[in-house]
């Protein structure tokens, strides 16, 4: 098994002491035009960030054994040498785009990525809101095992890539130099896909390079000032709540269906689709149940 550091755990203390950096900086000077900072909403993405880090090590014990057998099957294999990180970093990033694309547009992996868009601040304690149903994922990254990469190795790109992405959670950093954004995820992208307007829904979404969105035309800039969380946000800083709302709310869709198509389509179809009223209604308002 290739040595490889733990990156998200020799992480944590940077974590802590760029979290304490902002809020002080929030509160020696005050941005108006921020959503910043508050005591409850950032209480709940800890809370939400160490439940999470619990949750992952049982999640990772079916998930883990999977990939074993899928890499002890296939004849291919991809050598853990400094060359080829760069690679495998590229193609974790690639395989993460599309992870993180389908958990918005398919409602059943939305309700375990719908935790992170939940709060209504945006600030470095929003990237530690993570959910506590992280299973949904590693269907994405199979074809990076059965390519020959080693579980390992492939959890080594997945931290990093988690690591990086948490720096892009604050509004004080402004716009970078215009190659690195070119290339990048930075605050700016990240901010947009944060937001909850029409225009900005479901967009940019790249974890370490901001490339693939520019690809495959899901990448929008930042322009009007970002207003944060869902279309229809939650109340409620129950950590229990933010992790489960959205299943119980397919949960009761699927129980007003009247149909198996409508049960499936409300557990597969992208967030808020309703099936069409006698009016034509229904489908269109898709976006406005996100």
């Amino acid at each position: 098994m290739p040595n490889l550091p733990d990156v998200v755990l020799w992480s944590i203390p940077a974590f802590l002491l760029l979290t304490v950096v902002e809020a002080v900086s929030y509160r020696l000077h005050p941005d108006d035009d921020a959503a910043g900072y508050a005591s409850k909403d950032a209480a709940t993405s800890m809370t939400m960030g160490l439940g999470s880090i619990v949750f992952d090590l049982l999640w990772k014990i079916p998930i883990v054994a999977i990939y074993a057998g899928v890499h002890e099957l296939t004849p291919l294999r991809v050598p853990v040498e400094w060359w080829t990180l760069l690679p495998m970093l590229l193609a974790q990033d690639f395989f993460y785009y599309w992870s993180h694309r389908g958990h918005h547009v398919i409602r059943i992996l939305w309700a375990c990525h719908v935790v992170h868009h939940s709060s209504r601040k945006f600030n470095l304690t929003t990237a530690l809101r993570q959910p506590w149903t992280g299973f949904t994922s590693w269907v994405f990254y199979l074809p990076m095992v059965a390519a020959g990469v080693h579980p390992a190795a492939l959890a080594f790109c997945s931290s990093t890539n988690l690591v990086y992405q948490f720096w892009i959670h604050t509004e004080r950093i402004g716009t970078l130099w215009r190659p690195f954004e070119a290339v990048f995820n930075t605050p700016s992208h990240h901010r947009v896909h944060h937001a909850s307007q029409g225009n900005y829904l479901d967009r940019n979404f790249g974890g370490i390079l901001i490339v693939w969105d520019r690809l495959f035309g899901s990448f929008a800039p930042e322009g009007e000032p970002c207003r944060y969380g869902l279309t229809k946000n939650i109340t409620t800083y129950n950590p229990l709540r933010v992790a489960t709302h959205e299943y119980a709310a397919i949960a009761r869709d699927v129980r007003a269906s009247r149909t198996w198509g409508e049960r499936l389509s409300h557990v597969f179809r992208p967030p808020g689709w309703q099936p069409p009223r006698a009016d034509g209604a229904g489908s269109a308002q898709v976006l406005q149940g996100r």
